[in-house]
């Protein structure tokens, strides 16, 4: 689709806004897993597992993050807290695509010692050592969160892959879409706005190849490699449109790409 202007292509965009971001997307969509829950830290921790969870097939996705939360007796936040030997055997055998036990198990025991000392999944990424730039927030943010989540001792090698960091360079289009669950709050449904440390104008676009695409038919996007770069770039451009809620366009994004195959 060719826009003539900036203007027509907004009021294309805010249509497809409209069309996407409504409770009728939440059932086909890894964000229905943390809608099973009402308990802030359950919701953490389900869209947690959700966005790492979520690449490739979307059922298979849902599928498999509601597999995870029964073997936790659908409670997420008092399983990673409270659990024994005999409920992480339970445990033994899940995988999905690369991820499998061996990551499930040090992502619990990251999240028991976070939320021994904290009541919110927030702090791990919005502190005081993050805080300090507003322009930078997300990228400082991600890198931290990358560093504390593997500051535990034993740390699975092959986990650090289910974990991306602006400074490697990804475009971090999972952890993007979870912080864009917690802290985007347009009484819609579908996001929650239960993190309130940062504004949603500071957050960044998540991005993979089908928003990439799409966001360049579109004349959005330039580079070529989706990446941290690319995902900056492209949350600039959105940020015309809307500087106070930029990525409320991943919606038109992701339905254009994915739901319309544009």
């Amino acid at each position: 689709m060719n826009m003539v202007n900036k203007s027509d292509l907004k009021k294309f965009l805010d249509k497809k806004v409209e069309e996407f971001n409504n409770i009728y997307f939440i059932k086909d969509d890894p964000v229905c897993i943390p809608h099973l829950f009402s308990k802030k830290q359950d919701v953490e921790i389900a869209g947690f597992f959700a966005a790492i969870f979520a690449w490739g097939i979307r059922k298979t996705i849902i599928n498999k993050g509601t597999e995870l939360f029964q073997l936790m007796d659908n409670a997420p936040f008092d399983f990673c807290l409270n659990h024994t030997g005999n409920d992480l055997k339970k445990l033994e055998g899940f995988c999905h695509r690369t991820f499998n036990d061996t990551d499930l198990l040090y992502f619990i025991s990251f999240l028991k010692h976070h939320y021994s000392k904290n009541k919110s999944l927030e702090s791990a990424f919005f502190n005081n050592k993050t805080l300090d730039s507003t322009d930078n927030v997300v990228e400082n943010s991600l890198n931290y969160f990358n560093q504390y989540f593997f500051s535990m001792e034993d740390v699975p090698q092959r986990t650090r892959k289910h974990v991306a960091s602006p400074y490697k360079n990804s475009s971090c289009k999972r952890l993007n879409m979870f912080l864009r669950w917690m802290v985007r709050n347009d009484n819609k449904g579908v996001d929650f706005g239960i993190w309130k440390k940062i504004l949603p104008s500071q957050l960044i676009c998540p991005v993979d190849v089908h928003v990439a695409r799409v966001s360049k038919r579109l004349n959005l996007l330039k580079r070529n490699q989706v990446d941290w770069i690319a995902a900056t770039e492209l949350t600039g451009e959105l940020r015309k449109f809307d500087k106070e809620d930029p990525v409320k366009y991943d919606f038109a994004l992701f339905g254009l790409g994915i739901l319309e195959k544009y």
